[in-house]
């Protein structure tokens, strides 16, 4: 796994202004003498300008004090605590006296815990997971703490309600307020992933367990330098659960290539940089069985193989201008371009196979488009850490998917198909401002979004085609989002405290042909607050306790309203619901870490209330044996865990990291009503599991520069809607070896070594229960070279 980063102290630089206390006018070149606490050694030193400030910067973590002097004044001594919390510490207004006594202390303090300064954030170098090198964004996830994937998705403390932004930005590459696409976004071109699980006031309050910010690579160096890699391998090498009869074969020995691509050009004021990544995958992306029991006797048994060809071609350029000391102006563009091909056979048979009823063979093509541009400028202030942010933001992203099926019957053959069309337009603009104080900082700002997504939807049928051909046609998604937010940091030698909050009035409107067989135009709007609050008490230097309080929603977003049914499977069908109202979380979390000299030890309480549950609700109508899949709104949960890591080096050669998450969900009874493809009511009884996974994870520093890897992982049982599913485990490793004095890398690894991987469920409606085996493609060998100019 990639490893919580250790941090190193950020430089800090500490400011403020000389003036004379009974005038109050300003004194130039006055002497300014930073030292030590402990033994008054001298650290640095400077003289005030002529506007009567001073800055000294590249400074430590610790205890000072700063000696200021003048002719004809007496001479001020004045404690300084340099932190971690904050990189600028203004010490405001120093008054000298005439002939005076010195001056009462004034303390100015930031100080922080080593290792996660504020236990809100976890940041971790890609480059550190051995095992998932040449990989996928998501595959790099799967080995970090707290962090499990499912159904395509990364959950962190067992939910998929996350907010993934690209270099702080949200982005329809990721998903505007939720998550997609991770899956096909290269690690190579990846520097870090912030996990962040109690966001402040300053960021959108989408996302109810947390942010997960991706930093893309980018140099600063003086002068022409980058990176360069491949990757090849290979997955499916023997086949995990045979076919039933009469279909396609399953892909095995899957291809994948992953060539990469980074460079970074700077001289004087301008630096230029390109990152550059071709992801090829060929893959067995599912490979379920699924046997269904209905009340009145009928069983189906039904396998979907879909045999997935992926070619992503991702990029990303842009450019840094410092202007001058003061200001700096930047731009960038990312564009993706990601081709998918599935080629998949769904057979339904009789309870002893003996019977094949139906065979549904179908091909999706499908091309994902984004284009992302973004500009932005930073003014610094004369004071050092005052600064004001502006930047802008535009996402284009066009979905163009189109699906061919052929359905085999025993009397008939049909072939139907439909065509989508969604493009998806989103505009930001925001504007930030950094207050730098004596006692911490004042941060503020504003946000403003307008998102419109046209969608088409065309069925084309066949012969006695199943489509609901009039549940097709456009429909309009129109979102509208100003904000305003405010932030208040305040620290001392003991306490710290971070209170905000930010305002967000929201409208959305979702226009839907009046000719849709069953969905009518809908919409919401609310203007809501959602505070965040950070309390921490540091017991000494090694040991301290945080409280954080967070209020944060998430918004259904235009995949999960759409009014279109999917038949990618064709008797479990996924439909969105128009009428899906926004869920809101009130989340509460006690933390606390202790360092020593070989490792650290972490550990979070927390409880989360949510209002509005969104969850898939599967159902059936009389007479039929087709279960549709369709979002709801279920009513109170609950989510309450406990979080815990170690990290400890053994000597110099082996870091071990262990970390074991708990929880307990649960679902109050709740009663909705189904309007698609007919009205149905449906009724679920309370719902509550105990969860959670361990992580157990060794770093070996072997001879002859070589780093190995070795990651193993269990996931208990978890709630899904109506039903849960079973445990999980799978093994992971990797060994790299430094080449060519240290530019050059080459790597190894496997993921799923042995091959133990799957998913199953059990899914409990009125009328009918389910049990399903995905024996999707796990296991994965890759090996590489990366080097480095």
């Amino acid at each position: 796994m990639a490893y919580i980063t250790n941090a190193q102290t950020d430089a800090i630089t500490i400011s403020g202004i000389v003036k004379e206390e009974k005038t109050h006018a300003i004194i130039a070149y006055a002497n300014v003498v930073l030292k030590k606490e402990t033994d008054s050694s001298f650290v640095a030193g400077t003289i005030t300008g002529e506007d009567g400030r001073f800055a000294i910067g590249n400074i430590n973590a610790e205890s000072y004090y700063l000696e200021v002097s003048y002719a004809g004044f007496t001479t001020v001594r004045q404690p300084v605590l340099a932190g971690q919390l904050n990189k600028f510490l203004d010490a405001g207004t120093i008054a000298l006296k005439e002939d005076s006594k010195v001056l009462q202390d004034v303390v100015v303090t930031s100080k922080a815990d080593a290792v996660a300064t504020k236990l809100d954030k976890k940041t971790f170098n890609v480059s550190d997971n051995i095992s998932q090198m040449g990989g996928s964004v998501m595959d790099a996830m799967k080995n970090l703490p707290g962090v499990t994937v499912q159904d395509g998705k990364v959950q962190l403390r067992g939910s998929d309600k996350i907010s993934v932004l690209v270099d702080g930005r949200q982005t329809a590459l990721t998903g505007m307020g939720s998550q997609s696409g991770l899956d096909n976004i290269p690690a190579s071109a990846i520097e870090r992933i912030e996990i962040i699980n109690n966001p402040s006031s300053k960021y959108d309050a989408n996302g109810n367990a947390g942010i997960i910010n991706i930093i893309y690579k980018k140099e600063k160096k003086e002068g022409l330098n980058g990176k360069i890699g491949m990757m090849a391998g290979a997955g499916a090498l023997w086949v995990k659960q045979e076919n039933y009869p009469t279909i396609r074969q399953q892909y095995t020995a899957t291809p994948k290539l992953n060539p990469s691509i980074s460079l970074n050009y700077r001289k004087n004021k301008v630096n230029v940089f390109l990152q550059a990544d071709n992801l090829y995958t060929k893959t067995l992306n599912k490979n379920e069985f699924v046997d269904r029991y209905y009340d009145n006797g009928t069983v189906v048994k039904q396998q979907t193989v879909r045999n997935r060809t992926t070619n992503v071609v991702t990029g990303k350029t842009g450019l840094d201008y410092y202007v001058n000391d003061q200001n700096t102006i930047n731009a960038s563009v990312l564009f993706s371009s990601e081709k998918i091909l599935d080629n998949g056979d769904e057979p339904f048979f009789n309870s002893d196979l003996s019977q094949r009823q139906r065979l549904w063979r179908f091909i999706e093509d499908e091309l994902k488009t984004t284009a992302t541009a973004s500009v932005g400028w930073q003014h610094k202030f004369k004071q050092p850490g005052r600064s004001l942010s502006v930047s802008g933001n535009y996402t284009y992203h066009r979905e163009n998917e189109q699906y061919f099926f052929t359905n085999i019957l025993p009397t008939y053959t049909g072939l139907d198909s439909f065509k989508l069309l969604s493009d998806e337009h989103v505009a930001d603009f925001s504007a930030d401002y950094v207050q730098p104080l004596k006692y911490g900082r004042i941060e503020g700002g504003l946000k403003f979004r307008y998102r419109y997504i046209p969608v088409n939807m065309r069925f084309i049928p066949g012969l006695n085609s199943p489509l609901d051909t009039n549940a097709g046609g456009w429909a309009n998604y129109t979102e509208t989002i100003p904000a305003l937010y405010g932030n208040y940091v305040f620290e001392n030698k003991k306490f710290e405290l971070e209170a905000g909050v930010r305002v967000e009035y929201v409208a959305v409107q979702y226009d839907v042909n009046p000719n849709h067989n069953t969905y009518k135009s809908d919409g919401y709007n609310y203007t809501q607050p959602f505070p965040n609050l950070r309390l921490a008490y540091k017991l000494n230097d090694k040991n301290r306790i945080s409280f954080f309080y967070n209020r944060r929603v998430d918004r259904p977003n235009e995949v999960d309203i759409r009014i279109f049914p999917k038949y990618d499977d064709a008797e479990i069908i996924k439909v969105g619901n128009p009428a899906l109202a926004p869920q809101f979380t009130n989340s509460l979390e006690l933390g606390y870490k202790t360092n020593w000299s070989n490792g650290y030890f972490y550990s979070a309480a927390y409880h989360k209330i949510m209002d509005a549950t969104i969850t898939r609700i599967a159902s059936v109508v009389p007479g039929s044996t087709l279960i549709y899949n369709i979002f709801q709104n279920a009513g109170r949960s609950y989510n309450t865990g406990l979080e815990m890591l170690l990290s400890y080096n053994i000597g110099k050669k082996v870091l071990l990291s262990l970390n074991a998450t708990g929880y307990r969900n649960e679902i109050e009874a709740f009663t909705v009503v189904n309007k698609y493809p007919q009205q149905n009511t449906f009724t679920a009884a309370k719902q509550e599991m105990f969860s959670g996974n361990v992580k157990l994870n060794g770093l070996f520093h072997l001879p002859y520069k070589t780093d190995a890897q070795l990651t193993a992982i269990y996931l208990a049982p978890d709630i899904i809607p109506q039903g849960k599913i079973y445990s999980r485990f799978s093994i992971d490793m990797g060994v790299k070896k430094a080449v060519q004095k240290g530019k050059g890398e080459l790597f190894l690894n496997a993921t799923d070594i042995a091959n133990t991987l799957r998913i199953k469920k059990q899914v409990q409606g009125d009328g009918f229960n389910y049990l399903s085996t995905d024996y999707y493609e796990t296991q994965v060998f890759r090996v590489g070279y990366n080097y480095k100019f």
